[in-house]
């Protein structure tokens, strides 16, 4: 089929977004405002969701047709740099509050322009053993 029967999107249509996501990583963190929470680390789970705008190709058209374009790491958002800055944000050092690593976890997703909107959820584990975590979602856009 030729590709050139597919008009290009209009230039006020919303830009095609993928999903991209980090499921579940459980790392040891130092984090917490209580005196037996200093000198230890806890487990906490994260989870991000980020949508992620779609290339652009010539004039403004969408690689082919939404969802598909070239085979190649560079047109995407690397999931790897992403894992890769959740662990050392972790790492960095003493967090006292889930909301602050949740902040810094966002700036992380969100310095990567083409990340419209991310969400992120913070989960401190074993904190009460009648629970399986508490914690915190937010979500931020870039703009």
């Amino acid at each position: 089929m030729n590709e050139s029967h597919f008009p290009a999107p209009p230039a006020t249509a919303a830009p095609a977004l993928r999903r991209m996501f980090v499921r579940d990583m459980v790392l040891d963190a130092h984090i917490g405002v209580h005196a037996h929470e200093f000198g230890r680390t806890q487990r906490v789970r994260i989870n991000l969701d980020l949508a992620v705008r779609e290339e652009a190709g010539p004039q403004g058209a969408l690689m082919s047709r939404p969802g598909v374009g070239r085979d190649d790491l560079a047109r995407v958002v690397d999931y790897e740099r992403i894992v890769i800055g959740a662990r050392a944000a972790v790492a960095a050092g003493h967090v006292q509050l889930v909301e602050t690593l949740a902040e810094r976890l966002a700036e992380l997703c969100l310095e990567d322009s083409r990340v419209a909107h991310v969400r992120v959820r913070v989960e401190k584990l074993d904190v009460f053993p009648d629970m399986q975590s508490v914690g915190v979602e937010i979500e931020r856009r870039n703009s």
